[in-house]
């Protein structure tokens, strides 16, 4: 089973736009578990932009669900995973003040510096995953970091997904099946939404997590958060 990771960032951004607490993040995060969603993904930034870092700790101690903290590894992060004791941490190359996630790991530049932060959240319990792209020489280098799984970055697939999903695709089975074998589990984000989701679960039926914010957020403006959460975990079904 392909699990639904919701990330609430965007809900977030939305609060801080007008101050206050409306809307309420932890009570969304905790309607989305109740609506069915398996996990929560926040991406906590150094200017605080969206997500707090108050909003990570008040969420890690009231959700029920797979708690997944995003970010790149420097020491304020480090020190709200460990904090927070998430179940998992996705470690994402985003330099401050970036936009969103739009590249995957070089993991050969930065080997030692994955190495060593892999060993420190492994001590503490806490799985680790790698934002990373397709390429299979990175993939294998990933492998040897002592990471628990990697995050194919899906933003290239769905670029190319309206005007071909085969084209779109092929490389990320070739990604996926290569990581499995060498005992990498898979998760997958960035971009993905009810039109490309679940071409993408048929071709990976190996897939672990999907992990989606903006596109799922957008979708319940307009269907509503429980509606496009089911639609959503239909997508998984393969």
């Amino acid at each position: 089973m392909t699990k639904l990771s919701v990330n609430v960032n965007k809900v977030a951004t939305l609060r801080n736009a007008r101050g206050g607490n409306m809307p309420n993040v932890v009570q969304f995060a905790l309607d989305c578990e109740r609506f069915g969603a398996d996990g929560i993904t926040v991406h906590p930034r150094p200017d605080e932009r969206h997500i707090t870092r108050n909003d990570t700790r008040t969420l890690s101690k009231v959700l029920t669900t797979e708690l997944n903290i995003e970010g790149y590894p420097d020491p304020v992060f480090m020190a709200l995973v460990a904090e927070c004791q998430p179940k998992q941490a996705t470690l994402v190359p985003d330099p401050p003040g970036v936009l969103t996630s739009s590249a995957g790991w070089n993991v050969k530049e930065n080997f030692t510096f994955l190495k060593e932060i892999t060993g420190q959240l492994k001590k503490l319990g806490i799985r680790v995953s790698l934002f990373i792209e397709t390429d299979l020489e990175n993939i294998a280098l990933a492998g040897s970091l002592g990471i628990d799984r990697i995050e194919l970055y899906t933003g290239p697939y769905a670029e190319q997904y309206d005007s071909s999903a085969e084209k779109a695709i092929k490389r990320y089975v070739e990604a996926a099946e290569y990581a499995s074998s060498i005992g990498l589990e898979i998760n997958a984000g960035h971009d993905l939404s009810l039109q490309n989701l679940a071409y993408f679960k048929t071709k990976i039926p190996l897939l672990a997590e999907v992990s989606i914010g903006h596109a799922l957020i957008c979708d319940s403006l307009y269907l509503g958060i429980e509606n496009t959460i089911q639609l959503y975990k239909k997508c998984l079904i393969s």
